[in-house]
């Protein structure tokens, strides 16, 4: 049986799913996007900010993206600008600095991927559809966002 959207990202060494978030500045997750690894970073960010802009009403007041090194480059931002008319901010570590740092407004969405893993079935991949993984994360921040507000 072949198993849908899975391959090798030869850059991390990992074969499988790349998940893709963009979430508001409160860490909660807007729209989610599971790819085969070997969708590079610019393609998958592409197809998940399509997913944000089909929501018109949810994200009306949204101008700019914050975004990682691998989304840097010029045709991304011009992309960007031109399908969704938003700004593209990339987000690097200073290069004097080693180690772990902590980015500004990088750590909203690490903070949301931690709040995921406290759920075992994201843990691992064990769905074999990406359409079902993408439905575990909604369900997964739902409870989250319940649980906060209770």
């Amino acid at each position: 049986m072949v198993h849908e959207a899975v391959g090798y990202d030869a850059g991390k060494k990992i074969k499988g799913r790349k998940r893709f978030l963009t979430v508001d500045t409160l860490g909660l997750v807007l729209r989610v996007l599971v790819a085969a690894a070997n969708v590079g970073e610019r393609e998958g960010g592409k197809k998940v900010l399509k997913r944000v802009k089909k929501s018109k009403n949810q994200v009306s007041r949204l101008t700019t993206i914050w975004v990682d090194g691998g989304f840097d480059g010029e045709p991304f931002m011009h992309w960007v600008m031109d399908v969704c008319r938003w700004i593209v901010q990339v987000v690097l570590r200073p290069e004097q600095t080693k180690g772990f740092t902590i980015l500004k407004k990088r750590w909203v969405v690490e903070r949301t991927f931690g709040w995921l893993m406290g759920c075992r079935r994201l843990v691992r991949d064990y769905e074999l559809l990406p359409e079902t993984s993408e439905t575990f994360i909604y369900i997964a921040i739902i409870r989250i966002m319940v649980r906060r507000l209770a």
